[in-house]
């Protein structure tokens, strides 16, 4: 063998391995930061580049955005009480990793700032916020006869899920997170279904045939149980019913209408289909947006995107174990609605919430939209002592609407 074949061969071992890199190193990078959630590890440098890491479908903004129009400006409160203990801001946002604090007020930016890795431009994964804009676009296709009825069985739309625990369980059910599959949500334990769940996205794989899988556990509409295949499984309907994929169908009935000031991204599994229940990434004036609508009723600058009747409904708690409080058929003590989530009390307020401590908040009596978005390291982790500060930022949001 001479130095020129010799040359040759190395050379062609080169490409070969350079192919393979380059074929790997996106599922390289992404089983590195999905083996890093709930962790502790610092997050704030991933949650704003998920759409460069995975891949997606992304949503242009709007031909026409629809800036919110800029009002007197607030100071954020000094401090708020939760718990009987007086918790000082700076503090509280220091610890939860705040990206970005957006108050709007009448309709009007009266509070913005952004920290760590973020902008006004700059998109941030949503994690279960995106939940919330799902539930949004069913009652959109409802109002356009895609969708009949909720009380049908998803199954009538969705026969990929024939024999598994969605079978003959109505939708209603589902959009309230009573399904009654079989669940474990638990963010700290490898094995769990969410985790597993997570791991398609690192590794490769359908979350539409890993939704199929799961098994009956409780009747369906009798425990508020949160399942984020649940909204997988929402996501199923809306693509059958409407006959096209979630970003597209998004993009023209409520992206576009709603005046979206920046591009959006919705990262896909390998079939190319949207994590319906976690993987939008917008800017924190986009999620305010949808936060405005509904405190309008389903309307924004004077159109109705969404059905009022569906908003009302979306955020009205409306059978006993759906209740806020020490509710023994819940697993969680926020009320809940059609993916919207109801605090206890009579103020009236409503919120969209993501993991990580991601935020829209919405307070009608107030007239008030507040968006928080973060990579609380502590999330999930067993030095989350406390619901992962969700509760604590609802006293935050409320010390911010008492100004």
């Amino acid at each position: 063998m001479n130095i020129r074949t010799v040359g040759i061969g190395l050379a062609l071992l080169l490409i070969i391995a350079a192919t393979v890199w380059l074929s790997l190193g996106d599922r390289i990078t992404r089983v590195q930061v999905i083996s890093t959630l709930f962790t502790g590890a610092e997050q704030s440098q991933n949650f704003n580049r998920m759409h460069k890491m995975f891949p997606v479908k992304t949503m242009t903004a709007a031909p026409q955005p629809s800036p919110f129009a800029v009002g007197s400006p607030i100071e954020l409160p000094s401090n708020f009480t939760y718990r009987g203990e007086v918790v000082e801001t700076a503090e509280f946002l220091t610890r939860t990793d705040t990206d970005a604090v957006l108050v709007i007020k009448d309709g009007q930016i009266t509070f913005e700032q952004n920290w760590l890795s973020g902008g006004q431009q700059q998109t941030w994964l949503s994690m279960s916020v995106a939940k919330s804009f799902i539930s949004a676009l069913i009652g959109i296709a409802i109002e356009q006869g895609h969708i009949r009825d909720i009380n049908q069985p998803i199954t009538d739309y969705v026969p990929e899920l024939v024999g598994s625990a969605y079978d003959n369980v109505r939708i209603k059910d589902i959009l309230q997170m009573s399904s009654g599959a079989s669940w474990n949500e638990d963010y700290g334990d490898p094995e769990s279904d969410i985790s597993r769940f997570s791991r398609i996205f690192a590794l490769g794989g359908s979350m539409n045939t890993f939704a199929a899988t799961l098994e009956p556990e409780l009747p369906p509409g009798s425990y508020n149980r949160y399942n984020s295949a649940d909204t997988q499984a929402l996501g199923m309907l809306l693509t059958n019913a409407v006959g096209r994929p979630i970003s597209e169908y998004m993009a023209e009935m409520l992206w576009h209408p709603m005046g979206a000031e920046n591009q959006a991204h919705w990262l896909t599994d390998s079939d190319h289909m949207e994590m319906a229940f976690a993987g939008l990434n917008a800017t924190a004036r986009d999620y305010a947006k949808l936060g405005e609508i509904y405190r309008l009723g389903g309307l924004f600058n004077g159109r109705q995107i969404v059905p009022a009747q569906w908003v009302q409904a979306s955020i009205t708690p409306d059978a006993p174990h759906l209740i806020a409080g020490d509710n023994p058929a819940s697993d969680w003590p926020l009320g809940y609605g059609y993916q919207w989530w109801i605090p206890q009390g009579d103020q009236g307020e409503f919120m969209a919430i993501g993991v990580y401590n991601q935020f829209i908040y919405v307070a009608p009596e107030s007239n008030t939209v507040i968006v928080k978005l973060s990579a609380n390291s502590a999330y999930g982790t067993p030095d989350d002592e406390d619901a992962s500060s969700e509760f604590e930022s609802i006293e935050f949001f409320r010390g911010i609407t008492a100004l």
